[in-house]
């Protein structure tokens, strides 16, 4: 009985492999839909005529394929991502340092020249990236006192939900956050920042920090002078050199 069912079950997809065909479907398309090896279409339906190549359909379906294996990349990234979240070590003093001097130098304001200007002022509209720099200023002794938020936004969309949304984020109540800067709408600009999940960007400045600003100016070059001499001691790298500044 077990081996009748099994003929016929294997008889009903011949003969859909075979309809498919004739419809002008390609061997991996069958494959794929009927649920067996392409060897066995093959071998059901070498004796039909070969179709024209119906070029619209068969682009529909590598792009149905694209698509459906870039939604699966997508979330075995997105589960990565949690994965590394949630199992990572606390980070050391030094590692925090270390990354604390590289996102200010990157995102930071710079005095770019002008010793007048030597302020710790950090702005980004990602939360992770100001939790990190925030727990630097931490590792830093930076008082929360210190600290000088204001939210920075565009005017079309909601500042007072922006605010309680960094509010909550930082722990400093809304109350005490210093005047939102709005920017006004430009009608030739594109934006691409809309939608729910648009905060704005969160402005940290922090007070009396000359001296923390000549610090993090200091570790940086040395960061950039640690890898110089590493990319130096590669034997198939060539020199590099460091821009003038």
């Amino acid at each position: 009985m077990k081996i009748a069912l099994m003929v016929a079950a294997r008889t009903d997809t011949r003969k859909k492999a075979r309809e498919l065909r004739r419809k002008g479907w390609t061997y991996d398309r069958i494959a794929e839909e009927v649920g067996c090896a392409k060897s066995s279409v093959s071998l059901w339906v070498r004796d039909l005529p070969r179709p024209a190549r119906d070029v619209a359909a068969h682009m529909d379906h590598m792009r149905s394929v694209r698509l459906r294996s870039l939604a699966e990349a997508e979330k075995e990234h997105r589960d990565a991502l949690a994965t590394a979240r949630t199992t990572a070590q606390a980070l050391s003093d030094e590692q925090l340092r270390t990354a604390g001097v590289a996102l200010y130098w990157a995102e930071g304001m710079k005095d770019k020249g002008h010793p007048g200007r030597r302020a710790i002022q950090f702005t980004n509209s990602d939360p992770d990236v100001i939790l990190v720099f925030l727990r630097w200023l931490e590792l830093n002794d930076v008082a929360r006192d210190r600290w000088r938020l204001h939210v920075a936004i565009h005017e079309t969309a909601d500042a007072a939900r922006a605010k309680a949304f960094w509010a909550e984020m930082t722990g400093v109540p809304a109350e005490d956050f210093n005047r939102t800067t709005v920017k006004r709408h430009n009608p030739l600009t594109n934006r691409r920042n809309t939608g729910d999940n648009y905060r704005g960007c969160l402005v940290v400045y922090v007070t009396k920090s000359n001296d923390l600003y000549r610090r993090m100016e200091r570790a940086w070059y040395g960061i950039v002078g640690g890898a110089q001499r590493r990319v130096v001691e590669m034997p198939d790298s060539p020199p590099m050199q460091s821009p003038v500044v």
